[in-house]
């Protein structure tokens, strides 16, 4: 059975980012990169993505004669998608045990303190 498991932040953790100390930003990165390796290795992943910033976000929508049509950015909101990973399991408690891994992330600790 596949799974979405989809990391969202705060903005006002987002925004912080620039302003963590370069060893938490490390961490960060090597936590991400092993955990996709993780589950690559495992056979468990099928996609990851990681997305852009709110402030890159706009909605389209197709005008009268199909031309995309911007709307600006996405509505205000306090969190918003960074990204996700697709996985292939057995059941919803090995996706929630993934998700679960991923949640102990450097970065998303970092942003909590």
């Amino acid at each position: 059975m596949k799974y979405i498991l989809m990391m969202s932040h705060r903005k006002s953790q987002t925004e912080g980012i620039a302003t963590w100390p370069h060893k938490d930003i490390q961490a960060h990165i090597a936590f991400m990169m092993g955990f996709e390796q993780g589950l690559r290795a495992s056979g468990e992943l099928v996609s990851a993505e990681g997305l852009a910033f709110p402030d890159q976000a706009i909605l389209v929508r197709a005008g009268m004669n199909g031309e995309p049509v911007t709307d600006g950015v996405f509505p205000e909101t306090k969190e918003f998608l960074a990204g996700y990973w697709i996985v292939d399991v057995e059941n919803p408690e090995q996706a929630h045990a993934i998700a679960a891994r991923a949640f102990r992330c450097a970065g998303v600790l970092a942003a909590l303190r």
